[in-house]
C-alpha cells in the first residue's frame, strides 16, 4: 500500500430519503468532510466540512435528521461542486496525496459526480479503503463493519455528529492510524 507522509481523509454526505428519491431528484453530494492525517503520528491537521449545493435535489427531512444538514444551510453556505473540488485541489493537495475513505462509496460517488457535472476529478489514484483494511487487520472482527462499530471495537469514542462528513473524517482518521500501526 503506497502512502504519502500525509493522508487526505474524505467522508461524503449526500441527499438521501427514507424511501426512493422523489421524481426528478437523485443522490448528490451535500458535504465533503475532509482532514489531513500524518501517517506516522495520526495527528489530524486541517479539517473542514465543505457544504455543497445540490443541483437536482432538495434535502429531505430524513436527510436532515441523519446528517443535521438543512437545505437552508446549503442555500446560505454551500458552494457548487466544481468549487468544492477546487478547494480540495488548492488547499489539500488532493491530486498528490494518498487519500482514504471508509468503504468505496465516497470513491464511487466522487467519480460519478465529477462525470455527471463534467468537472475534473480532484483526487489521486492512491486510495485506501479503510473499511476493508480494518476488516483485514482486526484480530476478531475479520469482516466489513460500519465506522461506528469499528471505533467501538478499538475502544475509541465516536466524536462529533455521526453522519457529518467533517466529524466522520476525523473518526476515520483514528481507525486508519490504528490500521497503519498494525501493518
Amino acid at each position: 500500500m503506497k502512502t504519502t507522509e500525509n493522508i487526505l481523509i474524505i467522508d461524503l454526505e449526500a441527499t438521501c430519503w427514507d424511501d426512493r428519491p422523489p421524481r426528478g431528484q437523485e443522490s448528490e453530494i451535500i458535504e465533503i468532510g475532509v482532514c489531513i492525517m500524518n501517517a506516522a503520528t495520526g495527528k489530524v491537521s486541517k479539517s473542514e466540512g465543505i457544504l455543497v449545493k445540490p443541483q437536482y435535489s432538495k434535502v429531505s427531512t430524513f436527510c436532515t435528521e441523519l446528517t443535521s444538514i438543512t437545505q437552508n444551510m446549503l442555500d446560505d453556505e454551500g458552494v457548487m461542486l466544481e468549487d468544492a473540488l477546487d478547494i480540495l485541489r488548492a488547499e489539500y493537495d488532493a491530486e498528490d496525496l494518498t487519500w482514504a475513505s471508509y468503504g468505496n462509496y465516497d470513491l464511487n460517488m466522487l467519480q460519478n459526480q465529477a462525470r455527471r457535472f463534467n468537472v475534473d476529478y480532484p483526487l489521486s489514484d492512491d486510495h485506501i479503503n479503510v473499511k476493508t483494511l480494518f476488516g483485514q487487520l482486526h484480530p476478531t472482527v475479520r469482516k466489513s463493519v460500519g465506522m461506528s462499530r469499528a471505533l467501538g471495537e478499538l475502544n475509541f469514542k465516536l466524536e462529533g455528529t455521526h453522519h457529518r462528513g467533517v466529524d466522520d473524517a476525523k473518526n476515520i482518521a483514528k481507525i486508519l492510524h490504528w490500521c497503519l500501526k498494525q501493518a
